[in-house]
């Protein structure tokens, strides 16, 4: 039974989505693929959201397939692939709202028994979501919180770009 929980969360994923797209209006492309000193440039930040090419329901899907299973995330990856970096700017911001909108879906679909479910992520040790975060953590925390902390994060790099 859909919960107000997962409504809840989808509707999160989907304004974190548009807060996005709202950081993303009117970049240029050649600003996308420029970068501050030690920064992502902004083509790379959304490929970072857009998570691996093999897919990204499949770190999710691993709740509801495996007891506690281990998901083995590599935090702060771009996955800016050769095939990303010649993507446009709004190609891959196409991406992520794609892959955001099956998140949401997903998410949308979950009873409060399925929510609840815990994934072992080692990377996850030593901070707030903890080593054993439940389904419906993860989905609140990469699939909305993440989302917006990088479309914050986009805004600052592209001051930095138009101050240089």
């Amino acid at each position: 039974m859909i919960t107000e929980t997962a409504t809840q969360l989808a509707a999160g994923i989907r304004a974190a989505l548009a807060e996005l797209e709202s950081a993303c209006a009117g970049v240029a492309e050649d600003v996308a693929g420029r970068a501050p000193a030690g920064r992502w440039s902004p083509k790379e930040i959304l490929s970072h959201l857009a998570g691996p090419e093999e897919g990204g329901l499949k770190l999710f899907e691993a709740f509801l397939e495996t007891d506690t299973p281990c998901i083995d995330l590599v935090p702060e990856q771009t996955h800016f692939t050769d095939a990303r970096r010649a993507m446009s700017f709004a190609q891959l911001l196409s991406l992520v709202k794609r892959k955001g909108e099956g998140l949401a879906v997903f998410a949308a679909g979950l009873s409060e028994e399925r929510l609840a479910r815990k994934a072992h992520v080692p990377a996850f040790k030593e901070t707030p979501l903890t080593e054993y975060p439940t389904l419906a953590d993860m989905l609140g925390r990469l699939g909305r919180d993440h989302v917006r902390m990088h479309a914050d994060h986009l805004r600052q790099v592209l001051a930095e770009l138009a101050a240089n």
